[in-house]
């Protein structure tokens, strides 16, 4: 098994998934690439690019993203100077299209065809509506990824006027619910399942007896909970896995985190990932048919700690609390049963109230900092947004407020959590800094 990993990655699926402990990096984004079956390579960047040798040239699935484009590209013709026949992309996720301008750029280079292009029939409209929400999704995201992982030559492209980068490959052919591909001898069965996007497809490969799941595995929590992207749908994702597992696969191949080798070890992890979001949607609905508001089920679903620390599950990108939140407008709407939130007063104007009743702005944030202090730190950012809000353009109040945030930053373990406290801290920093 041809190699330039250190760890070998399905050697070390394997042991982690035996052990149950993660004691190595599992999301490994260094481009680099393995063979882990005949004619299979893997290279592990932010979005993994599967690609499989045919007799008829190459068939990639994904492209990475638009920072780590070029280098996958390099990787992959280091193991194979063939044409690329067909690229199938699993989502249009940007971290999963945006490299295919480099696909395109090697085509040219070597003159060789751009390859055919495939994907969901909601992918084109996924590209649309980008476009459309052009400067909603670079804010969001500049606030989700941060500098961190742009310092690292991955994920999003943050520098540019456009979120979908203009040299994107659109697909050249998209299909409903099932399709195939046969490419050079080689058969892809193509399936269409919602899960974290509407758009998704998996990959059945039969002569590899292989799964190639895209997002819906990806060695963290399953991200169904995105506070702030689209709708995502667990309980379609949950039944996803089950038709993956039912499949009898040897090898599963997903675009996040690392491949897995054996029927038993891969049916732990699709079964598994499975039951955790069914609890989630089953255990809110039956409080939602109770007639129980968002915080009532928000303080009351939960799942067992020891779920959370398997190393393909863990909560470091997205959570259980918002996939709970998911839920809840998936199948309820965005009302949260608070009569006075369904047209409630401005912010500003609450919290004015509020904070004069309460002894004023400055009170409210040296009870914030008591709280931290203590070790509630819900409460104390409730206490400090109502005071920024009621007093907005204090230096002072900006200060604890970015104090508060960092410390709030520092107790998360998700980084969708962890990227909005930051945002937080740093917008408050410079308010107090006077930049």
């Amino acid at each position: 098994m041809a190699t330039s990993k250190t760890i070998d990655p399905i050697e070390l699926s394997s042991r982690l998934i035996d052990t149950g402990v993660a004691d190595e990096r599992i999301v490994r984004v260094d481009n680099a690439l393995s063979e882990i079956d005949d004619n299979v390579a893997l290279i592990e960047a932010f979005s993994n690019m599967v690609t499989f040798g045919t007799d008829d040239g190459l068939v990639c699935l994904d492209a990475s993203g638009p920072f780590s484009g070029a280098a996958v590209v390099d990787s992959l013709r280091a193991w194979s100077a063939d044409r690329i026949n067909t690229l199938l992309y699993t989502h249009g996720h940007i971290d999963h299209v945006g490299g295919s301008g480099a696909l395109a750029a090697d085509a040219a280079e070597r003159r060789q065809p751009l390859p055919d292009v495939v994907g969901h029939d909601n992918v084109i409209p996924r590209f649309e509506r980008y476009n459309a929400t052009n400067g909603y999704n670079l804010i969001i995201n500049r606030r989700q990824f941060g500098l961190g992982l742009r310092q690292r030559g991955v994920g999003i492209a943050f520098d540019d006027d456009s979120f979908l980068p203009s040299n994107v490959l659109w697909p050249t052919r998209t299909y409903r619910t099932h399709d195939s591909l046969s490419v050079g001898g080689l058969d892809l069965e193509l399936h269409h399942d919602k899960g974290e996007t509407d758009d998704h497809t998996w990959a059945w490969v039969p002569s590899h007896r292989a799964i190639c799941p895209g997002d819906l595995v990806a060695w963290v929590f399953p991200n169904a909970g995105n506070p702030q992207k689209v709708q995502r749908y667990p309980l379609e994702w949950a039944r996803a896995l089950r038709r993956m597992d039912a499949l009898e696969p040897e090898l599963l191949i997903p675009a996040h985190g690392l491949p897995v080798r054996g029927r038993e070890r891969i049916g732990t992890v699709l079964l598994t990932l499975a039951e955790s979001l069914e609890t989630l949607v089953s255990q809110t609905i039956d409080l939602m048919n109770e007639g129980a508001s968002l915080d009532e089920i928000l303080q009351s679903v939960s799942l067992p700690a020891e779920w959370l620390e398997r190393p393909w599950m863990r909560p470091v990108y997205d959570e259980p609390e918002f996939v709970i939140r998911n839920i809840w407008r998936q199948y309820g709407g965005w009302w949260d049963l608070d009569p006075a939130y369904l047209k409630p007063s401005p912010k500003a104007e609450l919290a004015g109230e509020v904070v004069r009743l309460g002894g004023g702005a400055e009170a409210f944030a040296s009870r914030a900092q008591e709280l931290v202090e203590a070790g509630n730190l819900k409460l104390a950012c409730h206490l400090i947004e109502l005071a920024v809000d009621a007093d907005p353009t204090s230096a002072s109040l900006h200060g604890v407020r970015s104090e508060i945030y960092e410390a709030r930053r520092a107790a998360e373990s998700s980084l969708m959590s962890i990227g909005i406290f930051s945002a937080a801290a740093a917008e408050s920093r410079d308010i107090a800094e006077g930049d």
